[in-house]
């Protein structure tokens, strides 16, 4: 089990994937708003993504855990 973190604090602006999909390693999950600058996030392994912990709109800090993969 893999666990995506927030790189950074903003606000969830998008998220790219669902609950259930399989991902690839680099793959974008979650776009991250910060300043007004778009900062993607991205699996660190592949795998299906188990569960998102976030929803658009949502507030992250650096650290938070945004999905589990397995």
């Amino acid at each position: 089990m893999n666990e995506v973190k927030a790189s950074m604090a903003g606000s969830v602006w998008k998220i790219t994937v669902n609950a259930g999909e399989k991902v690839e390693e680099g793959q974008d999950i979650v776009i991250l708003e910060s300043m007004k600058m778009e900062i993607p996030i991205a699996a660190e392994a592949g795998g299906t993504i188990k569960e998102l912990k976030v929803s658009e709109g949502d507030f992250v800090n650096e650290g938070d855990v945004i999905a589990i993969i397995e």
